[in-house]
């Protein structure tokens, strides 16, 4: 039996009869698809998605945010949920491809289906059409290949049937998942075909619970209970994994002290007495002493970003191991560990069976629940000892009013500027989703398009986005697709003219915040130091159809808050803060080089403190 459909109606049947079950619930994978329509998709991919209604079509604005949507909802779904994205040929297609690292780098799946060239090759050149003078078989669309986890052009109907069931093993597998991309043809999207009718039969993808070796597991049982000051990193694959309350059991029993990276944060809750906080260069004094001494490092889930390393200066002990639980082979191999290969749930309940009767050192636990408690009233400390009574009120004022305004199962996401280092340190996150910062990529931008995603995947929790000004004014515009959709979301557009976490760094290393402030040209000295720049975020923000209310100070900031919460529709909150008051590093390090001659006083010192924490920096063999 078969079907005669056009190549881009036999991809949308086929697409919407995907589901994906684990431990034994089964759901649909795709929640519809986002595009903009251009001549390279309007005729093909268009047609197909106005003939199939259930399978929604949404509008966005921006063809980079669109997949900036699309990724939060995989992410608030734990990547048991997807979206497809299209676009035209050219422009459309490659403003994506900052969507696409965002989704590779950070494990997350989206199906990104853009427009290409005739596959006849009969009106070369088209529009927007990128010519090669040594070959034909090219198009802007090859740029996807380094940032998609797989990638395929559809020249003939047929390969249709092989490509989307690769596609679908990629896009549902634990271990490779990220973008996905299928070039399509203008042409080849309209050319119709016979195509098998099992094709179009609902196909349930099953996510496995991979098991570990047995022999290397025993061997990280054997490393753990002759180990004196472990420490676990806890890091995204925990909460994809659905192994959140399964860590929770296994480090209240053993007393070892878990910290967590961005993607991790969550994992536990802030007030588990084991939980020391986030580790790395943005994380705790406590952490980082703990870090600094441990003997074994326990990674769950985790790539070892240079955050969470601290460049490789964090984990200093002379003897220390690493014992890295991924389901990634790629991941679990770094740092000369000992890779336990499997699913981070899965692996946790062998490893508590193997560990029955083992405890850490009743001085060590009790150091870290003294850690726990210290660090929770440091933080009680800034929240409220900050200046939050008059503009611009401090940056942790924000957090903390909105840390505290927030119940348990909301959902905060922020992903750039000199928000995530304090978020990371401050923020006492109470639900495995309730902190969500991309900072794989760290995407200025990623916020509001991640409202409105990650609204779509949980519409039952409130989500509030923390955006500042540099990242508002790269990519706002799905305001306006939350308007057209009636979706609700709250924003804390924070202003401090400028970049304020690029204008730190700018500063620690001697560069005196160069090119990073919103100011008018001083055409004495011929730099960007004049009066900062008389634009109003609050009115740009209102005429794109949101409500928007001004806070200016902590109580203001409360009252702000609960009318938000009241509100039907998207809401934008509008507050200035201090560019220079932030959340202090503690003892750890970022590397980032600095020049080694220069004119500049305080560039000259940068390098010498830069070349005393190179000291530091170890290498795992």
């Amino acid at each position: 039996m078969s079907r005669r459909l056009t190549v881009a109606q036999a991809t949308i049947e086929f697409l919407k009869n995907q589901y994906v079950e684990r431990d034994g619930v089964e759901v649909p994978f795709f929640g519809g698809c986002f595009g903009i329509f251009g001549h390279g998709n309007v005729a093909g991919l268009g047609q197909a998605l106005q003939q199939n209604p259930e399978f929604r079509y949404y509008q966005c604005r921006n063809e980079q945010s669109m997949v900036h949507t699309a990724v939060a909802y995989a992410k608030l779904k734990n990547r048991l949920g997807a979206f497809v994205c299209t676009t035209s040929i050219g422009p459309g297609a490659t403003n994506m491809l900052t969507g696409a690292a965002l989704a590779t780098i950070n494990r997350l799946p989206v199906l990104l289906l853009p427009g290409d060239i005739f596959a006849t090759r009969e009106p070369n050149p088209v529009l927007q059409q990128l010519e090669s003078a040594y070959t034909q078989d090219i198009s802007v669309n090859d740029c996807f290949k380094p940032v998609s986890k797989y990638w395929d052009r559809i020249n003939r109907p047929e390969q249709l049937i092989y490509s989307l069931p690769e596609a679908m093993r990629v896009l549902t597998s634990p271990a490779e998942t990220g973008a996905v991309t299928l070039s399509m043809p203008q042409d080849v999207q309209t050319h119709a075909y016979d195509f098998p009718e099992a094709l179009f039969r609902k196909r349930v993808w099953k996510v496995q619970r991979t098991r570990p070796d047995a022999s290397v597991i025993q061997t990280a049982a054997d490393w753990i209970a002759a180990s004196r000051n472990p420490v676990i990193v806890a890091g995204g694959g925990v909460i994809y994994s659905d192994a959140c309350e399964t860590l929770h059991r296994f480090a209240l029993r053993t007393g070892i002290p878990v910290g967590e990276t961005f993607a991790g944060k969550g994992a536990t809750r802030y007030d588990a007495p084991y939980n020391i906080g986030g580790l790395g260069a943005t994380g705790t004094r406590y952490a980082i002493e703990i870090a600094n001494q441990a003997d074994l490092v326990i990674g769950i889930g985790t790539r070892y970003s240079d955050f969470t390393t601290a460049s490789k200066s964090l984990f200093q002990h002379p003897d220390v191991k690493f014992i890295n639980i991924n389901v990634n082979e790629f991941d679990a191999f770094k740092h000369a560990s000992l890779p336990v290969i499997g699913d981070a749930r899965a692996v946790l309940e062998e490893l508590d069976q193997l560990l029955q009767g083992y405890e850490v050192a009743a001085e060590y636990r009790q150091k870290v629940y003294s850690y726990n408690e210290a660090w929770n009233d440091e933080v009680t400390h800034i929240y409220q000892s900050g200046n939050g009574t008059q503009p611009p009120i401090d940056q942790a004022v924000v957090i903390g009013v909105l840390n505290d305004f927030m119940e348990d199962r909301d959902v905060m996401i922020n992903a750039s500027g000199s928000a995530p280092g304090d978020l990371h340190k401050l923020w006492r996150a109470t639900d495995p989703k309730n902190f969500h910062l991309e900072y794989g990529y760290s995407t200025m931008g990623y916020e509001i398009a991640a409202g409105l995603g990650a609204k779509m995947a949980a519409p039952d929790r409130e989500i509030y986005v923390i955006c500042g000004d540099g990242g508002y004014l790269m990519n706002n515009h799905e305001l306006v697709t939350a308007v057209q959709e009636g979706i609700k979301f709250t924003v804390l557009l924070l202003n401090n003219n400028g970049f304020a976490s690029i204008g730190g760094l700018s500063e620690s290393i001697g560069s005196e915040r160069f090119g990073t402030q919103y100011r008018f040209r001083d055409e004495s000295t011929g730099q960007l130091a004049g009066e900062y720049l008389p634009v109003d975020l609050a009115k740009n923000a209102e005429s794109l159809g949101v409500e928007v209310i001004r806070a200016t100070d902590r109580d203001s900031l409360k009252a702000a808050l609960a009318q938000a919460k009241a509100n039907s529709r998207a809401t934008v909150i509008y507050i200035e803060t201090n560019l220079y008051r932030t959340v202090k590093g503690y003892n750890a390090w970022w590397e980032v080089p600095v020049a080694e001659v220069s004119e500049s006083p305080s560039v000259r010192k940068a390098y010498e403190d830069y070349r005393e924490n190179k000291k530091k920096q170890r290498i795992y063999l």
